[in-house]
């Protein structure tokens, strides 16, 4: 089971809990973990549980509480609700202590420079007092250093760890919210919305939280600089903190236009994000219909926009990070100058004293501030659409279980109950429904499409709320729903559904639901692990699953919606008999069906017509009423025997029912397809990837001139540095000085400083953001071009992580990691080459320090990386609960499971926060042993210029040491910056890995087909076997028939018997061994879009995808108005659609959520007539409407379709009965290929039992049917002339 699996990975107890304080400081509890990885690769065993405090359970609970006192208040005070005090009401005590460290870490860096400065002042005084106060100085600066070293990187772990806390409890929230959401609120939010929720806005907790204290620390920083710089320059200073604090307006008012950028680019995530969930869900359709390319069309356009949004973004953020590279040396400019032309002469202690304190307060002001007012606007987006989510409406429900001692007899009472899905519709959904339904009572529902079964079902869970009348539930319901819930884990786990394992209900509850042998032909039996919604699982069988979990249960009531369409007669008759009417027969059962061959049974009968009660009453009574003669008089028979309880008609059901197990017995199971684990890379990151990912957004060209511009800003930038201390140099000779031609080259400096720290920031930035599109983009294409089976054995939100997440990472974070290293690395190359010039011997130590940092990097990063993957990997299934969630929702709260899979989610986020949480402290962990080794550097510095002064330049030896203190942070940043951009690589290689996909193909043809190709519609199968893997079963073997031009050829066979799998050989979902041609031309040499949009079809599973009405009929936009209308009254759904607001360009719910099961599959035969194909293939399209929209289809398929090849997959034997030959498959094979008249003499048969299998009454209607259709045939008849059956092999 998932939780049990999540148990097993939950590993071992986090040290953190018991480290003591040296080991909390240094963060040495994390030393053992490093040697681990070093040694081999990192598992998720190896990983430790995330502290109790951080757990998603209870960092929730807490959020929940205050969000549910801040409801209160805000509805006493008769205000709007706000998220953010609740969340500060949570948070702010725990978020208050690095808030401290902050503001010591900030202080210790005012007091370096005035120590620096004291230091240089007295560089070149040889007094033995002196030299001794410049060692006690020396002394302290190299404290200090250590200190903030310490103090800094407690702060990031403190503010990381509050922004993960954060992030948790508010998935916790969301996902909460999303199990409790009424069916109105899930028509204003989707699941991209909701994935992109949990994705990408809260991750901007993580991100605000490092900066927001700077937004009262800057402030304070600024004035006590302002004070110290007035002490050395004097008034001058105003000047340059006039322009830090015009640029701080600037960067704020960027801050301001972040905002409504990330609003807009979020809106174009969801909708990318949904239409992507879609894509994912309804792949085979795609491919069936050759639908790839508007689909593509689709995303790339919503994808342009937010590209272009991001760009924009981008821009804004090269020009901060620019302003932030220059404005120390703009400030300089202005400050000197002013300084100068006051009449004051410049000392190098004077200017490397400003320098430094004007780098401390640039660092806080132009990069943290902007940085916490551009992250705060952003998360104030996140926050408000978080907001607007868990504002929705949530379920109101009143169908309660009842308590334990309620003594009241087992009953659903429903009285005069009127309900609206859309209040803005005038009719409602349900009008004056009246019935009752007691324990022992099988109600059975009937009616056409949309008549409003599925609704009466929801009325009595409480997902429809009553808008008038009594619905009166007493005891426990259990609903099993008309589109089967599965859910990822193994089939033991879908049925269970949480329960304990009771060995002999559990065996008796398979049997009654034919499941035993389909699990003992299964390589793991029950413990078979099973995909996203069951892909790997045919459709009889997620059938059986989904109706054996409500089985499972023992509930008092239990509400079935329609569980018998998708499986054939055979297995029809056994779960109603064994399970409906044997297992469950002292239940209360309502029944929503369309196999009226079982009502004779029913207590009672309801018969809907557009929401209303067409008829009501027994079996009998409907008879002779006389009102649904239409309906009932095939069944006149049973219908008599079954007058009277206890009648001689159970026994025969029992006889008949011994029949049908023995029978089952000998049923093959269909191969399931396992899931795969999510890959997993090894080792580092190579050269060839970084190259692959710049070059996807660039030229060489391009590349060069970041290159080049990168240069010139880095030489710019130190040149400006060293020119200033040339000048001071002037004013010790006691030459006149030149004013205007040294103001002139500074200014000079000042300006290509600017002009290349933007040119080279947009540039790279433009490059970064183009690379992540065009991976996007061939990520998207390979999706859309592999192969089904991909989508088969890999779960939905394990591909959406990469569309979310991964992107994201492309989109934002990875490149501003790019650019700020760059900047780092070249900044200290030009430390190091002016500390080399003004002194040889300091390359000495830092070739030392270099090696140690590469070696320390090479550590650190054997064990970052696999953490930074397992991380990725642990994502993926939190995407993969939520979209099972969503899609199951009605299942999840008809069995009062919510908190159960409230754990479940929160045992997935804990998983992940268990990496999340490692990854975070070892970065700290590697930063302060990087952080140690630069205090050493300054150490050696300082103490090297004060023994060796007497040989060094003076201001030279200033400007080294300057430098060298502005290495501490920004060394051990820039190594920390490689490996971090190392670590998000590898989001890049996961990108890349499904940019690799296998093809599935070429969709167009290397040699052009006729355009009247194919004109006859002939389909030959010879010798065709397939199975799903290279080691698995076969589940076609040895195919070989002929469909003639214009004939109509059932395919039958029992559950599993793989029909198909027949389906998808000829469309090439999977190719198999053997040979298809069409009118002689061999399928796999044909273009997979030329062979399938050739064929029509009208899938198993009726899937409409978000968009207009119009664009569900004709993505291509090939058809007229006209077209569409008639195509719809073909199918008699021109009267719904014309009901809609915007009648074609009506923009349908998620996944067609506002239509019934059977109108969908209404809509899906309406595409099929607008394509006018010669060969037409409907499998099982029927399964899921009523008797008289049966003949409906069959009626529009015979006159729209008369000219074309048919080939029909169908349970119901009167669908099929009337076709020119039935093909019956069994196992795999093909058992008999013949007319069905002629089928039905050979008592023997497949097809034969299959037929008895329905009834007397009703065999005797189909042996009548057939003979007929085979006394209208003119055409002789060949037995078995157009097939190998498995009697020949």
């Amino acid at each position: 089971m998932v939780e049990e699996q999540l148990k097993d990975d939950a590993g071992k107890k986090s040290p953190i809990t018991t480290a003591n304080v040296f080991s909390l400081v240094f963060f040495s509890w994390l030393t053992p973990l490093f040697r681990i990885g070093y040694k081999r690769r990192l598992e998720q065993d190896d990983m430790y549980e995330v502290p109790p405090e951080d757990r998603s359970e209870i960092a929730g609970r807490e959020l929940q509480r205050c969000w549910d006192d801040e409801l209160k208040r805000s509805a006493e005070e008769q205000r709007p609700p706000k998220l953010t005090k609740a969340i500060i009401r949570c948070y702010w005590k725990p978020y208050a202590l690095p808030g401290i460290c902050t503001l010591i870490e900030e202080s210790i860096k005012v007091i370096q420079p005035v120590l620096l400065g004291r230091i240089i002042l007295n560089f070149a005084n040889y007094d033995p007092e002196v030299t001794r106060s410049l060692y006690g100085y020396a002394v302290v600066l190299w404290v200090s250093t250590m200190c903030q070293s310490m103090v800094n990187h407690q702060k990031v772990f403190l503010v990381q760890r509050a922004g993960m806390k954060f992030r948790v409890a508010m998935c916790h929230m969301i996902y909460r919210k999303a199990l409790c959401l009424s069916s109105a609120a899930m028509g204003k939010t989707t699941t991209g919305q909701i994935v992109n929720l949990l994705s990408n806005d809260v991750n901007r907790f993580d991100e605000a939280t490092v900066f927001t204290h700077y937004l009262w620390v800057g402030p304070l920083q600024a004035m006590a600089v302002l004070g110290l710089l007035w002490l050395e320059l004097g008034p001058s200073c105003l000047a340059g903190m006039a322009v830090l604090i015009t640029l701080m307006n600037i960067q704020t008012m960027f801050g301001r236009i972040f905002s409504v950028i990330r609003s807009k680019t979020a809106a174009c995530t969801d909708s990318r994000l949904l239409t992507m969930n879609e894509v994912v869900s309804g792949i085979r359709i795609i491919k069936m219909y050759a639908w790839e390319k508007p689909f593509s069309r689709l995303v790339s356009e919503v994808r342009r926009k937010e590209i272009s949004l991001t760009l924009k973004s981008s821009f804004l953020r090269a020009l901060n990070m620019a302003f932030f590279f220059s404005s120390g040396k703009v400030i300089l400019f202005v400050t000197f100058t002013v300084y100068v032309l006051l009449g004051n002469p410049i000392s190098v202690s004077r200017i490397f004293v400003a320098v430094s304190l004007f780098n401390v307060v640039r660092l806080t002001v132009s990069l943290f501030f902007p940085a916490a007012i551009e992250k705060l606007s952003e998360a104030r987006v996140s926050i408000r659409r978080i907001k607007e989510f868990l504002m929705l409406d949530e379920i109101k429900n009143s169908n309660a279980s009842p308590s334990p001692d309620d003594k009241k007899e087992v009953s659903v009472e429903i009285q005069d109950l009127i309900c609206y899905w859309d209040k803005s519709l005038d009719s409602p959904s349900l009008h004056n429904i009246s019935l009752s339904v007691k324990s022992k009572e099988l109600l059975a529902v009937i009616g056409q499409v949309g008549s409003g079964k599925s609704s009466l079902l929801s009325s009595i869970l409480g997902e429809l709320e009553c808008d008038k009348g009594t619905l009166k539930v007493n005891g426990q319901l259990i609903y099993a729903s008309q589109q089967p819930s599965i859910f990822p884990g193994t089939i033991r786990s879908n049925i269970l559904f949480g329960k304990e394992l009771d060995p002999q209900k559990y065996e008796d509850v398979l049997s009654a639901c034919a499941l035993k042998r389909d699990l003992d032909l299964l390589p793991n039996g029950d413990l078979t692990l099973i995909g996203d919604r069951g892909a790997n699982l045919s459709g009889g069988q997620k059938a059986r699953v989904n109706l054996a979990r409500a089985v499972y249960q023992d509930a008092d009531i239990y509400l079935l919606d329609d569980p018998l369409s998708a499986v054939d007669a055979d297995v029809g008759r056994h779960l109603f008999d064994k399970c409906i009417c044997g297992i469950l027969k002292n239940k209360a059962r309502i029944l929503v069906t369309h196999q009226l061959q079982y009502l004779n049974v029913a207590n009672q009968i309801v018969v809907l017509n557009e929401g209303r009660m067409l008829a009501q009453g027994t079996y009998a009574e409907l008879q002779d009423s006389g009102q649904l003669t239409y309906l009932l008089e095939k069944h006149r028979e049973e219908g008599q025997q079954a007058t009277q309880k206890g009648s001689p008609r159970k026994r025969t059901q029992s006889q008949e029912s011994i029949h049908s197990i023995r029978e089952l017995a000998e049923l093959p199971a269909e191969a399931v397809q396992t899931l795969v684990e999510e890959n997993r890379s090894e080792g580092t990151v190579g050269a060839g990837l970084y190259i692959k990912y710049l070059h996807a957004g660039a030229s060489i060209v391009i590349l060069l001139l970041v290159v080049l511009f990168n240069i010139l800003a880095q030489a710019a930038y130190i040149g400006q540095d060293w020119w200033i201390a040339y000048w001071a140099e002037q004013y010790l000779t006691g030459e006149p000085v030149d004013l205007a031609y040294n103001v002139g080259i500074y200014g000079g400096l000042t300006v290509a400083t600017v002009v290349f720290g933007i040119v080279r920031n947009v540039m790279l930035y433009y490059s970064l953001v183009k690379s992540s599109q065009a991976l996007h983009n061939r990520m998207f294409n390979a999706i859309l071009g592999t192969t089904v089976h991909f989508f088969d054995i890999n779960p939905v939100g394990r591909i959406l992580n990469r569309f979310s997440k991964d992107i994201n990472l492309l989109d934002t974070n990875l490149p501003w990691s790019i650019v700020d290293f760059f900047q780092l690395l070249l900044h200290i190359l030009g430390v190091l080459f002016v500390a080399a010039l003004s002194s040889p011997w300091i390359l000495i130590p830092v070739s030392v320090l270099f090696l140690l940092f590469y070696s320390s990097r090479r550590y650190f990063l054997e064990t970052s990386r696999d953490i930074k993957r397992l991380e990725s990997t642990t994502r993926s299934p939190i995407f993969s609960h939520l979209s099972s969630s969503l899609q199951c929702l009605m299942t999840i709260r008809a069995f009062r499971d919510e908190e159960r899979f409230q754990k479940v989610f929160d045992d997935h986020q804990n998983l992940h926060s268990s990496t999340w949480f490692l990854f975070l402290a070892i970065s700290q962990w590697f930063g302060l042993r990087l952080d140690i080794l630069c205090s050493m550097f300054v150490s050696i510095t300082v103490f090297g210029s004060l023994l060796l002064r007497h040989q060094l330049d003076h201001s030279a030896a200033a400007l080294a040491l300057t430098y060298s203190i502005t290495l501490i942070g920004m060394f051990q940043w820039a190594v920390r910056q490689s490996a971090e951009v190392e670590n998000m690589m590898t989001s890049v290689e996961r990108v890349m890995e499904y940019a690799k996909l296998e093809s599935e193909g070429s969709w167009e043809s290397k040699e052009p087909l006729s355009p009247e190709w194919p004109s006859q519609g002939q389909v030959t199968f010879e010798g065709v076997s397939l199975s799903y893997s290279a080691d698995g079963p076969l589940v076609l073997k040895d195919v070989t028939a002929t469909f003639n031009p214009k004939e109509k050829v059932g395919i039958v066979g029992r559950t599993g018997a793989g029909k198909s799998s027949l389906v998808s050989v000829l469309f090439r979902l999977a190719e198999p061994q053997g040979e298809i041609r069409i009118d002689g031309v061999l399928t796999s040499k044909i273009g997979l879009h030329d062979l399938r949009r050739k064929m029509s079809i009208i899938p198993q599973d009726p899937v409409l995808f978000n968009g207009t009405m119009r664009k569900n009929l004709d993505p291509f936009d090939q058809h007229s108005d006209e077209d569409l209308w008639n195509s719809l009254e073909e199918v008699q759904m021109k009267d719904v659609v014309s009901k809609l607001p915007d009648k074609l360009e009506a923009v349908l719910a998620e996944s067609g959520a506002n239509f019934s099961v059977g109108q969908r599959q209404l809509v899906c035969l309406a595409r099929a007539i607008l394509r006018r194909n010669r060969i037409l293939v409907i499998d099982e399209a029927t399964a899921n409407v009523d008797r008289s929209t049966d003949e409906l289809i069959q009626q529009t398929i015979r006159v729209n379709f008369k000219e074309c090849t048919v080939l029909t997959i169908a349970h119901r034997l009167d669908t099929i009965i009337g076709s020119d030959r039935i093909l019956v498959l069994d196992a795999g094979q093909i058992d008999k290929y013949d007319a069905p008249y002629l089928l039905l003499q050979d008592h023997d048969g497949i097809f034969y039992k299959m037929v008895q299998q329905t009834g007397k009454l009703e065999a005797a209607a189909l042996l009548e049917a057939a003979k007929r259709a085979y006394d209208s045939r003119s055409r002789a008849h060949t037995a078995n002339g157009h097939a190998t059956t498995s009697a020949d092999l």
